[in-house]
């Protein structure tokens, strides 16, 4: 049988090596920890072993956290406490095998990985880029269940375990060395050498190993080593959490009890509320959502973007992004850090420059915050050609148009850089609205014109859209979904339509926001209410942050295309028509203060609305209902119609793209958790009283009516 641990002997030091068979990194598996259990006691009965090395035999993963598929065997809280209890008590066999542990990590310490670092005596990490460490588990609507709640807070702080724990924050080796995370830095070439002779010197009586937390200062120090201090502390801690949160995820307030249980009632009482903790969160309605969305885009991973077979994806060597004003200047950014070279057109050299400074400042921002030293920062910055002609273009396998939204103008730049290109190039249209075919019509190749829909900021949006026409080779697409991968995207792949889907889902959503102004709801109910129900921003905000310019753009061209059911509302138009551009022009919906900063709703806008200042009550249950279940309404149309190619990439696309609330899985998920005969049933309400704005969509409709799913209600997470 093929194992995943291997033991060497080095002058009475034994050297395991973790390389779980057929997997690119290290999980923590039910079968690894078998083979742990078996492995201590081999160990623990070898009286020539005085210390002993954990290493990896991957090339860039130490162990990169527990293995999910395992959750999906849990059924009640009791089988995920029982999970949890037999981590714990695995890392409390290794932290007392009565010999030096030292951990020699190289690559990503993730999860259960940097539990097990941290049962360990000695932690020496390589100084290296992909070395970072992180406990993630509240991204999965979890806590960290095998000791980390416990172990992380003793060994540099309460504080910064907290800050690390309650926010999944990645720290990189050179931070963790500083904080007392891990007692050495190494170059990764001396690693397993300095790993060895560390456990002999521990095992020696030679060395000792740091334990107190590192530089906390006075103020930490006064914090942490009183109760009333750490009352102070935890606190803070809740408040923090439930502003960041709204109360939509008990994870982060979980884990914050099994820390704090520790330090008020004991070592072993901290241990049961984490296991007890961990139980309840593994089974709760949000962890199982969250654990959706993983399985979901690693699925979308290894997805083509094409029904099988799937043509190779060509290689992008070169990138063309025509555009070199926000959105052009942030795909250049993105593709310059995958070593990318990219020219970027505009019409003069001040826009140009521009635009390479934008591309600059990210990368400064990630000098400063040192992820890139400064020879990357040059090299980066070194691939971004700037030119106001298509000299260059013919050397891109990729050319990305990134102009104003009006068709014209697309067509005319298709016109002009297509002699350019090498037959075989993708050419990508970063357009949010207009359908792609209608810019295909100005090509010779039609075959090789595709959109790719970035969204903003394009360094910080996990999101790719890719939009094909029924004319689109399979080789282009497939070419652009795997550059877009390297990008470090999540990509869907769309079919072609007016809004395509994410826009038009939010269309719907935005347009019924609008309604309700139109109705005398106030601009801070509104978005409160969308805000409570998990949106990051309320809409009436989100329209200033986009641009109400930009809005009134986009909100044209769907009514052009559906009809009054996408008409925009009466204030909305006039908004639009007074003239106000949002937070860039410091004056929308809401006041902005010099540096952008949003502040209070500028009351002077109510004058432009059709109720004017006259704000009526609507509860909050009545505003979410009209928007979200617009947008809700929305994406199935998108389904029924052929847009999307399956409720996964829908649910994907809403949450990564449009941001809706991750807890609750998207709009598929949502109508699986309330059920499509309520969803159908709120939708037919709504359209009686306003006739066409709610006409339920007909997949819904069959789902109610067939008291169906699109998720199975058990087993994996997708169909």
């Amino acid at each position: 049988m093929t194992t995943a641990l291997s033991l060497d002997q080095v002058d009475g030091i034994a050297v395991v090596t973790i390389d779980l068979p057929g997997e690119p990194v290290n999980k923590v598996t039910a079968g690894l920890r078998a083979e742990f259990a078996v492995m201590f006691d081999r160990i623990a009965a070898d009286s020539s072993i005085r210390g002993v090395v954990l290493a990896s035999g991957k090339a860039d993963s130490w162990i990169a956290g527990a293995d999910i598929d395992e959750f999906l065997t849990l059924r009640t809280p009791a089988d995920a406490e029982a999970l949890s209890r037999g981590g714990q008590e695995l890392l409390a066999r290794l932290e007392s095998l009565g010999m030096p542990v030292v951990a020699a990590i190289h690559g990503a310490c993730l999860g259960g990985g940097l539990e097990t670092a941290l049962a360990c005596r000695y932690r020496i990490a390589t100084d290296h880029p992909k070395t970072v460490l992180a406990l993630p588990e509240v991204q999965l609507g979890l806590i960290p269940g095998a000791g980390g709640t416990q172990r992380l807070p003793r060994l540099i702080g309460l504080q910064r375990a907290l800050d690390m724990i309650l926010t999944s924050r990645t720290v990189r080796a050179r931070k963790a060395y500083q904080m007392g995370l891990v007692d050495e830095l190494v170059h990764p070439a001396i690693l397993a050498d300095v790993a060895i002779d560390r456990a002999r010197k521990l095992a020696d009586g030679g060395l000792a190993a740091r334990r107190r937390p590192k530089d906390r200062g006075v103020t930490g120090m006064l914090l942490e080593d009183n109760p009333i201090g750490r009352a102070i502390v935890f606190r803070k801690a809740r408040e923090g959490v439930l502003a960041k949160t709204q109360g939509n995820y008990p994870a982060p307030l979980a884990a914050l009890r099994a820390v704090q249980a520790r330090y008020e009632r004991g070592r072993e009482a901290g241990y049961r509320e984490e296991a007890r903790a961990f139980g309840e969160m593994a089974m709760s309605d949000e962890s199982q959502q969250l654990v959706f969305l993983f399985f979901a885009t690693t699925a979308l991973k290894k997805d083509s973007g094409v029904d099988a077979p799937a043509p190779a994806p060509r290689p992008i060597e070169t990138l063309g992004v025509i555009g070199a004003g926000f959105m052009g200047a942030g795909i250049a950014t993105v593709a310059v850090q995958q070593s990318t070279p990219v020219r970027l057109k505009d019409t003069d050299t001040t826009r140009v420059a521009r635009g390479i400074a934008a591309v600059s400042e990210v990368l400064q921002s990630r000098l400063k915050k040192r992820q890139i030293t400064r020879l990357q920062y040059d090299d980066q910055l070194g691939l971004v050609g700037g030119t106001t002609s298509y000299a260059g273009f013919g050397r891109a396998s990729l050319v990305i148009e990134a102009v104003f939204e009006d068709l014209a103008l697309k067509h005319r730049v298709l016109r002009e850089v297509e002699p350019v290109l090498d037959a075989t190039a993708v050419y990508a249209s970063n357009t949010s609205t207009i359908p792609i075919s209608r810019i295909a019509e100005a090509a010779e190749r039609p075959d090789r014109v595709l959109g790719m829909h970035f969204f903003s900021p394009v360094h910080k949006m996990p999101l790719l859209e890719v939009i094909v026409t029924p004319d689109t080779a399979k080789d282009a697409t497939v070419s652009a979904v795997a550059y877009g991968k390297r990008l470090g995207k999540t990509v869907i792949v769309v079919n072609d339509a007016p809004g395509f889907y994410t826009t038009r889902t939010l269309s719907a959503y935005m347009n019924e926001a609008g309604r309700l102004l139109d109705e005398g709801v106030a601009i801070e109910a509104i978005d409160g209410a969308l805000t409570a129900f998990g949106f990051p921003v309320g809409p009436i905000t989100l329209l200033d942050e986009v641009g109400i310019d930009v809005g009134g753009k986009v909100g044209h061209v769907l009514f052009e295309a559906f009809g009054a059911r996408m008409a925009p509302s009466v204030s909305m138009r006039r908004v639009v028509e007074s003239g106000r551009t949002g937070r860039k022009g410091k004056r929308g919906f809401y006041l902005y203060g010099e540096d952008g900063t949003k502040n209070a709703v500028d009351s002077t806008v109510y004058e432009l609305l059709p109720r004017g200042a006259a704000r009526v009550q609507m509860d909050a249950s009545e505003i979410r209902e009209h928007c979200v279940l617009a947008m809700v309404n929305e994406a199935a149309r998108c389904l029924d119609e052929g847009v999307l190619r399956s409720p996964r990439d829908g649910d994907v696309g809403a949450v990564f793209g449009i941001g809706f609330p991750p807890f609750r899985g998207g709009p598929f998920r949502y109508v699986d958790a309330v059920g499509a005969g309520r969803i159908v049933e709120e939708l037919e309400a709504l359209d009686d009283r306003f006739p066409g704005r709610f006409e339920p969509a007909a997949v819904l409709t069959a789902h109610a009516r067939a008291h169906d799913r699109f998720y199975p209600a058990h087993g994996p997470p997708l169909p």
